[in-house]
């Protein structure tokens, strides 16, 4: 067969979820299929993560119009040469005027829901906007959609009212540099100049739970005597969104202990996990939560979330907090961060959940579901 892959994002320096799931997810299926002809279709990008193979050609096209005139016009044009058996669009949109078998991953319809907190990033809001015009004409149009874990399965199934045959569930993976760093330091001291630190991963979307995250570390600053108490390095967070936070939350005092590093690079994040004393991935909604992966590869406890998909991918062994409540958060900080025999146990129950998990699998998934479209 002919396949297309959608992956636009997977080129661009600064990447993110989506992007790292379609850049492993194609690395894995160019190691293991060799029948298929695959035409990796992106944009331009100055990190060229990919490189062609016998039956795997890279096709870059230039941006028009941003997200939307790149997927709408310039690759719904180059598709009608191509002509492929089948395109599979990766990241929750697809080109509407196509005339070949569609496979589109869902990774989430958080934008279809409605949300409490207004987004304070303008290019997410705008993003959110596509999707919500975008992705319920590209529904009809698909054969498969495939998505990550078997709630996210459910929520679209139901909100969408799909037939339990329309829709499939394949597992993430987590990269293989995701282990224990030895002298993380050498690494994490761009990003920190302190030892002792918490890690989290926050952003504008509210579904991060950003300000009872912060407030909830607040609570652990409270109750810690401070020449012991660990730093937190924010990480996707500007300095300016963290200092309006503290102020509405009126816990300005903190700000010393807080440690604003911008994005980090994928490559560092091995050493940021194994430096850190612990990780807080304490989000409202996630359709599956790759960090949690990450962070139990590198041997960092993990406080998370007890909604959503988080307990199906974290396990019940997980330290599961209702996110909600700030208490509930901080109390689990200050355990971890003082019981050793609490803290080692979790460490011991991350290295054995991501057994479960890896890309080879979801490629493996992914191939499987390619043929069944093929012959249909």
């Amino acid at each position: 067969m002919k396949i297309a892959i959608e992956a636009q994002r997977i080129f661009r320096t600064n990447k993110h979820g989506m992007d790292f799931v379609a850049l492993e997810t194609i690395r894995q299926i160019q190691k293991l299929d060799t029948e298929n002809e695959y035409h990796i279709i992106v944009a331009k990008g100055d990190d060229v993560c990919l490189e062609e193979s016998k039956n795997m050609k890279i096709i870059v096209l230039s941006s028009f119009g941003g997200y939307f005139g790149w997927e709408q016009l310039v690759l719904a044009k180059k598709l009608k040469k191509i002509k492929p058996d089948i395109l599979h669009c990766t990241s929750n949109t697809a080109p509407y005027f196509i005339n070949t078998k569609l496979i589109l991953t869902l990774h989430d319809i958080i934008f279809l829901e409605k949300r409490d907190k207004k987004n304070r990033s303008i290019y997410q809001n705008l993003g959110r906007i596509y999707r919500r015009f975008i992705v319920p004409k590209i529904i009809p149009k698909t054969q498969k959609i495939i998505t990550v874990s078997l709630y996210e399965k459910n929520v679209i199934k139901n909100f969408l009212n799909l037939n339990e045959e329309k829709i499939v569930a394949i597992y993430n993976g987590f990269s293989n540099h995701f282990n224990v760093k030895k002298n993380p330091q050498t690494i994490y001291r761009k990003y920190i100049d302190n030892d002792n630190y918490i890690f989290f991963l926050g952003n504008t979307d509210p579904k991060k739970n950003t300000q009872r995250t912060i407030s909830a570390y607040a609570q652990y600053l409270e109750k810690t005597p401070k020449q012991e108490a660990a730093h937190l390095l924010i990480a996707d967070l500007k300095e300016e969104i963290i200092d309006q936070i503290l102020r509405e939350s009126k816990i300005e005092w903190i700000k010393p202990f807080i440690h604003a590093s911008g994005y980090i690079s994928n490559n560092d994040l091995p050493y940021i996990y194994s430096g850190a004393k612990a990780f807080l991935y304490t989000s409202l909604r996630e359709s599956f939560g790759i960090p949690i992966l990450e962070s139990m590869a590198c041997g960092t406890p993990i406080i998370t979330s007890n909604t959503s998909a988080i307990p199906e991918i974290a396990g019940e062994g997980a330290i599961l907090v209702d996110p909600f409540i700030i208490e509930d958060i901080s109390s689990q900080l200050i355990k971890v961060m003082e019981d050793k025999e609490y803290r080692d146990k979790q460490i011991k129950y991350g290295f054995e959940r991501i057994k479960l998990f890896s890309w080879e699998n979801t490629a493996k998934d992914l191939m499987k579901l390619y043929n069944e479209v093929g012959k249909s």
